[in-house]
């Protein structure tokens, strides 16, 4: 099967390598040139043949807005465009009504493997329409892991990017959990390894996991992560899932703290615990300790 692919960093790029190690043409597209096989989109669209479908693999916002507007202009009647940026699932549907004015067909694709993609695969929750969606079944089929796990057809327009922001709202909350309770280890003298207690739970323990596995790899890069700043950035799908949560009347207490906890990283000096400190000095006559100067 051909389809075209713009965006070739390091999951876009492995995602053209793993559809053609499968035996599919992937015409890429990318502002770097060093990366593309043609030199626009324009020339993308050109070496497809119709039907046409064009996977889009940039930052969600305001790059794959871009994308997509000059998309519908190239496009004909019964081409498709497949979104599997980490797009917000209101965007999907924007996007799809957009597209249909021109009679282009809409997917989007929430995608999960990240730089490990190439060589595991990677999971695919997908939405769209049952006929467009099996009808690139192929491409889905050669990007996933092997056996019956890790696509789904999650429903209609925007499921797909819905299903993978709940994914990473729970990956936030479980990533939360291994940081807390590493800290803890960290901190009491009785336990002297702490990277080989994270290594003793790989097997035969209810919270293995990938996440854990990757763990213990930083652990054994970095003994006590002493090279690293504590500081974590969030990418948008935390808050997404928070404020869908709200909308829903959802009761998120573990992902809503592990989202709070990526913003407290980013103080080096608390605000809110100034006041704490403040008001435990009024009631309780408790220390406070002088900001440095």
């Amino acid at each position: 099967m051909q389809i075209g692919l713009v965006g070739l960093g390091k999951m876009g790029g492995n995602m053209r390598e793993r559809l053609r190690n499968a035996g599919h043409t992937v015409v890429g597209y990318d502002t770097n040139p060093e990366l593309a096989d043609v030199n626009s989109l324009v020339d993308l669209v050109e070496q497809l043949e119709r039907p046409r479908a064009v996977w889009v693999m940039v930052p969600a916002g305001a790059a794959t807005q871009g994308v997509i507007d000059q998309l519908a202009t190239l496009l004909r009647h019964g081409d498709t465009v497949i979104d599997g940026g980490n797009s917000r699932w209101t965007d999907d549907e924007k996007h799809a009504e957009e597209l249909a004015k021109h009679g282009i067909n809409f997917v989007d694709a929430g995608v999960s493997g990240g730089v490990w993609g190439l060589k595991n695969g990677y999971a695919l929750m997908v939405g769209g329409d049952k006929e467009v969606v099996d009808d690139l079944r192929p491409i889905f089929d050669a990007l996933k892991p092997e056996g019956p796990y890790g696509y789904v057809h999650a429903g209609k327009v925007g499921a797909g990017h819905f299903s993978k922001m709940v994914h990473n709202g729970i990956e936030y909350a479980m990533m939360q959990a291994y940081a807390e309770g590493w800290e803890l280890l960290e901190k009491v003298d009785s336990v002297d390894n702490v990277r080989e207690v994270f290594r003793s739970w790989q097997e035969g323990t209810v919270i293995r996991s990938w996440l854990l596995d990757l763990a213990v790899n930083a652990l054994d890069e970095d003994h006590h992560l002493d090279n690293l700043r504590g500081y974590a950035q969030d990418s948008g799908e935390g808050r997404w899932t928070v404020e869908a949560a709200i909308d829903n009347a959802v009761p998120l207490p573990a992902i809503t703290a592990s989202l709070f906890a990526r913003f407290a990283s980013r103080q080096d000096d608390s605000p809110q615990m100034k006041m704490i400190a403040a008001l435990r000095n009024q009631f309780g006559g408790h220390a406070v300790e002088s900001a440095k100067k």
